[in-house]
């Protein structure tokens, strides 16, 4: 080849690189979104299909990538561990989110995900501001995108809950808004992000759009005598608001604030998810989101669902109820999406941050196992024992997140081991009621488990921060009250969920095949061509991605 043609073809070689690499860099979307619904139980997408519309949860399914076996990998299935490992990419072992609450064995006293009094609130004079992700030790995928642009393209959380808000943006989030309900009725923020609301947020919050919705009373959707996915709308199953003496519609809700600390009911009940809707529509104007050159990165929370869920139960009406609103909201954003950013021009995900077991009381009604523990009469049955044994009740510092803590300084001081203590404990639990296995914290650091719910139950062991026995309950087994219901096992009906992908850059098709909630954030990280998450352990869902 003669020196001129090598030295063209060359040049005409690095051009097309050039031109290829700023194509695929310019395929990536303008916006990312991650729809997280709190205590979605994968079975309510077939549960309520027939009633669903053609634009909300069957757009996704019919025109995007459903993973129909889809679950968590991890004990505990909270809100804020959800939330952190959707998009983080990990487990609890590894980001450190341990629980919404938790036992700070170093400070000897429990703590709250997201409280740190180094932040001020903004929006308000109120405390519920006082927040930031520190104890959060990892990277999430916002995190990553920011890194990669040079800190460009803008990232924003929004959910009625804060720590739903805060920890799926990570550290370096342009902001994060939640609701501060009672008395205040505001979207707030903290001085970690900013020094003052925005004109937009200012402007939604003069709109009284929570008024609005506390307005209106509460009633189904449709005739309530088709609502035949779930079961009579009186019985002893669900939890009446204060001041009413049975759960059953229609809800008088401008009567029923009063008694349940005024805005907070708008927590409650479908109206929040509107609301949260609403806000993040204003979000996306307001900030124009997905209209620069830099991908642009939203997080939105629909955190209703779950107060209906705990209030009322999996089988309600008013779960029922809930999702078929939801599934008009969902429709609604979409269709705004569509609008202000362009059909192709964004991507999104929709998952839930854990799942719910039915009522204890209700399959206990139907013959079917179900249990409750009571944490007081647990503690007692323990100390017993270790008065037994030891010659103290005095070794248990904390329980709580199905944990044990151990006191340290005492069992130091009465020269015991504390190996030795906490096998005692663990040998003790498994003889309760309720309880179905015990293991010790020193066989979570000397043990790998590979598979099966211990395996779960590793994965949400943080060697820094959790304790020293920890518990697993039987098939629903809670610490709750008699009626409504809650989650936090590693059972199917708390980890599995589903996980839908949609738009730019993803194959239309579902998969039977068995994913994990931490599959997210890696395989939205190679779509994006960036960085995974610093402590991700996920893997790419390839069957996901053109």
């Amino acid at each position: 080849m003669k020196k001129s043609n090598f030295v063209l073809f060359v040049f005409i070689l690095l051009i097309n690189t050039k031109l290829t690499a700023q194509q695929h860099y310019s395929e990536n979307p303008k916006l990312v979104v991650g729809i997280v619904i709190d205590q979605m139980r994968y079975d309510y997408l077939t549960r309520f299909d027939k009633k669903y519309g053609s634009e909300g949860f069957k757009r996704l399914l019919n025109n995007g990538f459903s993973l129909e076996n889809a679950h968590y990998n991890y004990i505990p299935t909270y809100t804020a561990v959800g939330h952190t490992s959707i998009f983080t990419g990990t487990t609890p072992s590894n980001h450190g989110i341990i629980g919404n609450h938790w036992y700070d064995k170093y400070e000897k006293l429990s703590i709250y995900c997201v409280d740190d009094r180094k932040y001020e609130t903004v929006g308000n004079n109120g405390n519920g501001g006082k927040k930031s992700p520190y104890r959060l030790i990892t990277t999430s995928v916002a995190d990553q995108l920011r890194l990669a642009q040079n800190m460009k393209g803008k990232s924003i959380g929004i959910a009625i809950k804060d720590r739903s808000a805060i920890l799926p943006v990570g550290h370096t989030a342009n902001a994060a808004y939640w609701f501060d309900g009672g008395k205040e009725g505001d979207w707030i923020s903290s001085t970690y992000y900013m020094n003052s609301l925005p004109k937009w947020v200012k402007d939604f919050n003069k709109s009284k759009k929570a008024d609005e919705y506390l307005s209106k009373p509460w009633n189904t959707l449709y005739d309530i005598k088709t609502y035949t996915e779930s079961i009579e709308d009186n019985n002893d199953f669900e939890a009446p608001f204060k001041g009413q003496e049975k759960p059953v519609f229609p809800y008088d809700i401008p009567k029923l604030r009063k008694n349940n600390n005024n805005y907070s009911i708008l927590k409650a009940i479908p109206a929040g998810n509107s609301f949260t809707t609403d806000f993040a529509k204003a979000a996306i104007i307001g900030e124009n989101l997905g209209q620069s050159e830099h991908t642009d990165f939203l997080s939105i929370s629909y955190s209703s669902t779950d107060y209906v869920g705990h209030q009322f139960g999996v089988a309600s009406k008013e779960t029922e109820d809930t999702y078929l609103r939801l599934d008009k909201d969902l429709a609604s954003l979409f269709k705004f999406l569509d609008e202000k950013v362009g059909k192709g021009n964004y991507t999104l995900f929709l998952t839930a941050d854990h799942a719910a077991t039915q009522v204890p009381s209700y399959l206990k009604a139907n013959k079917i196992p179900g249990h409750y523990i009571e944490p007081v009469k647990f503690m007692n049955f323990l100390k017993e024992k270790t008065k037994k044994h030891f010659n103290s009740d005095r070794l248990i510092e904390d329980f709580s997140n199905f944990q044990i803590f151990l006191n340290q300084e005492k069992i130091e001081s009465l020269n015991l081991n504390s190996d030795e203590v906490a096998n005692v404990i663990a040998d003790a639990s498994i003889t309760y009621k309720g309880i179905y296995k015990a293991v010790t914290a020193k066989t979570m650091r000397s043990t790998t488990f590979t598979k099966g719910i211990l395996n779960s139950l590793q994965n949400g062991y943080n060697q820094k921060f959790s304790g020293d026995v920890m518990l697993i309950p039987t098939p629903s087994t809670i610490i709750y009250s008699r009626k409504g219901t809650t989650h936090g096992s590693g059972y199917s009906y708390d980890t599995h969920v589903p996980i839908i992908f949609y738009g730019k850059g993803i194959n239309k098709g579902s998969s039977k095949k068995k994913y994990e909630i931490i599959d997210i954030a890696p395989t939205i990280s190679n779509l994006l061509n960036i960085e995974f998450p610093n402590g991700n352990t996920g893997k790419i869902i390839e069957e996901v991605i053109k």
